[in-house]
């Protein structure tokens, strides 16, 4: 392995404290490799809460971090690799891995916590097969926004610390700007991981990778008998639980690829994701996306289905013979549908102001997803102001909602929906500045996303949806 060059003495202050246990997993699972330096590291957004948070010194950072988050410099303490995995892209198998992402290490937190800390666009790595191992500014300024919207409407995802521009061009349909994205996640163990473990067909590591992720994610399963079965159901659990909030917010993935589904129940990989304006079930925004195969309402049975594949992965840890271990995959597998039914019509109850259960709950949520669809009605804007659907449907929620006897209605809502989200217009005209070297309406739109259950005059021009003939929204993957 190369051997990182050395840190400088004020970077060594910055408060990193790696321990690094992926690292200390068989190296099948991983190849070491460095950050390939770039000619001019700037430091053009640092997420200074999330940095306090992990531990880290923003005023360090600011003034020294740069080296660190373009890959010129490797902070104490860390142990660069490439993960390697595989993944059923569209439904296709293939050997896969971290093409051009490197993970330096795992910071602890002050409160005793475990943090991955990668690098995203810092140069070829032995899983890069044709790539330039590089990443735009505009993709990854997108992820940084998105990504942190998330985490502030309350959904589990990975985290952007800073993102660097390299001072070098990357070259896709035209010469963009270069950068390198700092994520921060609670892992990078994804179900394309255990695929490649399994298809290595050793079993003593693929036991390894389930110890490791079991420790690192539902340690309390650490002694269970049936530990894969247990962590199967734990991570279906997880995701019936992520999947309900995306659709109760109108986030849409864009590619869902069983490389990009952690088992730890975060949201990860943000390339051409998007939010609904109009409501359509059968929205799509990828340009690769030409079936609708990850269509917004596909969502959930996608997940299902990227379950079924980390199933058949665990299936040789499963004890009692290949029969046995099938029944007993199918058999939670079987339980996603109403896991996830159980999570999203809790959430829907909420969105409608509704503390309390009645059978009808579901079709009065159903009905005003299908008035949206009729009238193009935009699905933020529409729960924010329940008061503007059409008046049959209005009648019917307030009937329902004189049968409550908690607290106030309007007050559940204002909590449950959001007036701000990234919208993708305010989004691309944030990106589009960026790389004209204006990070103005990026900074605002990122501080607008941070408060986004609160009507405020700062977030007001946020609030609306695209202004008329904007057209369809298309979103690339950025690689």
């Amino acid at each position: 392995m190369p051997h990182p060059p050395p840190t400088s003495p004020t970077l060594a202050a910055a408060g990193w404290h790696f321990d690094n246990s992926y690292a200390r997993l068989p190296e099948a699972l991983f190849t070491r490799t460095m950050p390939v330096p770039v000619r001019d590291p700037r430091c053009v957004s640092l997420n200074d809460p999330l940095a306090r948070d992990l531990g880290l010194d923003p005023d360090v950072l600011r003034e020294s971090g740069a080296a660190v988050f373009a890959g010129n410099e490797v902070p104490p303490g860390a142990e660069p690799l490439a993960q390697a995995y595989a993944g059923h892209q569209f439904g296709h198998f293939t050997n896969l891995g971290d093409g051009r992402a490197i993970l330096l290490g795992e910071q602890l937190t002050p409160d005793g916590r475990r943090f991955d800390i990668q690098l995203k666009g810092s140069g070829r790595t032995p899983y890069s097969r044709n790539g330039d191992g590089r990443a735009a500014l505009g993709p990854m300024l997108r992820e940084y926004l998105v990504s942190e919207g998330m985490h502030a409407l309350g959904i589990p995802t990975s985290r952007s610390l800073a993102v660097a521009t390299t001072g070098e061009a990357v070259l896709r349909e035209r010469p963009l700007p270069g950068a390198v994205l700092t994520r921060v996640a609670a892992s990078h163990i994804r179900v394309g991981t255990f695929e490649y473990a399994a298809a290595l067909g050793d079993t003593t590591l693929l036991a390894a990778l389930l110890d490791h992720a079991v420790a690192r994610h539902y340690p309390d399963l650490a002694h269970v008998d049936e530990k894969a079965a247990a962590f199967l159901e734990a991570v279906v659990e997880r995701q019936a639980t992520l999947i309900a909030k995306w659709m109760l917010v109108g986030f849409v993935h864009g590619v869902m690829n069983t490389d990009n589904m952690a088992v730890s129940g975060e949201t990860i990989d943000y390339g051409p994701c998007a939010f609904l304006d109009a409501y359509d079930p059968a929205t799509t925004f990828s340009s690769i996306d030409r079936d609708g195969r990850y269509a917004y309402a596909n969502q959930p049975a996608i997940a299902h289905w990227n379950l079924a594949r980390l199933a058949e992965s665990l299936l040789p840890l499963m004890p009692g013979g290949t029969e046995a271990a099938l029944d007993r995959a199918r058999g939670l597998l079987d339980t996603f549908p109403t896991r996830f039914e159980r999570h999203w019509l809790a959430g829907a109850r909420a969105k409608l102001g509704l503390a309390t259960e009645e059978p009808g709950d579901r079709e009065l949520f159903m009905a005003l997803l299908r008035w949206m669809q009729a009238t193009g009605a935009d699905f933020t804007a529409t729960f924010a102001d329940l008061s503007s659907v059409a008046a049959p449907w209005c009648e019917a929620w307030q009937a329902r909602l004189a049968r409550e006897t908690a607290s106030p209605a309007d007050a559940r809502t204002r909590r449950a929906n959001p007036v701000v989200i990234p919208r993708n217009h305010r989004v691309e005209e944030a990106l589009t500045a960026a790389e004209a070297g204006d990070l103005g309406p990026f900074d605002r739109l990122l501080a607008a996303l941070r408060s986004p259950y609160e009507s405020t005059a700062a977030n007001e021009s946020y609030r609306g949806g695209p202004p008329a003939g904007c057209g369809p929204y298309r979103t690339f993957c950025g690689t």
